[in-house]
């Protein structure tokens, strides 16, 4: 049998138009107006692993770009020059993982907001109160606006999903989504990425997107790491 590959890296360029937002729909018009060079807003997201944070901080930066002087840094890669230029944006992701020179630079963005006119866009997993930073950084992020990455419910997966198969050209029944649902990993990026693997299946294959057939590609592709369901 043919190995069938399944790409899990999302194949959409990262937009808040593309973000299912749900119950997160606040957040999203808040995001859209941090992007507008009239936005000034510092504000902290956290949710558990694909939520959704990096898409909508990636989101974010692409928007602002065009509009504002912007950096964006995933903590780990961050360093003690966190510049940027005044009515400018920040986006930082994983705040978790910034090193002790690191959270030291970003304390000192936090003191120069109001001066220069600046913006702040950060990630973790966790509320602040629970992040293992440096006290006074952790109280700085604290006093940002806080929002949970909330997930969104079964029935608006499965609303995207079959949205998402749509624009894909792929038919696929109800009872097909529900199996996925119920078997797939919990994030919507990951299921989406099994249905890209099913389409490719269905066409190197030239079978229909059936049940047996999103069997295959889930046992010959699935990704044991962090997962405790394992294989189908």
């Amino acid at each position: 049998m043919t190995q069938l590959l399944l790409d899990l890296a999302p194949e959409r360029i990262p937009s808040l138009d593309n973000f299912v937002a749900g119950i997160n729909a606040e957040l999203v018009d808040r995001l859209r107006a941090l992007a507008d060079p009239g936005g000034f807003d510092m504000i902290y997201l956290w949710g558990a692993p694909g939520s959704g944070r990096s898409h909508l901080l990636a989101a974010v930066g692409r928007a602002a770009a065009l509009r504002r002087p912007t950096h964006a840094v995933a903590g780990a890669a961050a360093g003690a020059d966190l510049h940027v230029a005044s009515g400018g944006l920040l986006i930082v992701d994983d705040v978790d993982q910034l090193s002790a020179e690191a959270q030291v630079a970003l304390f000192r963005t936090f003191n120069s907001v109001r001066l220069l006119g600046l913006s702040l866009l950060l990630s973790g997993p966790v509320p602040p109160l629970r992040l293992s930073l440096r006290e006074d950084l952790r109280t700085r992020i604290g006093q940002s606006l806080i929002y949970e990455v909330k997930p969104l419910t079964d029935e608006e997966k499965s609303a995207a999903l079959a949205r998402h198969a749509l624009l894909r050209g792929m038919k696929v029944d109800a009872g097909l989504v529900h199996y996925l649902l119920r078997h797939g990993r919990r994030d919507l990026p990951s299921l989406m990425a099994v249905l890209d693997g099913l389409d490719r299946a269905s066409l190197e294959k030239q079978r229909p997107a059936t049940l047996p057939l999103l069997k295959e590609v889930m046992q010959s592709n699935w990704i044991t790491e962090n997962d405790e369901t394992g294989p189908v």
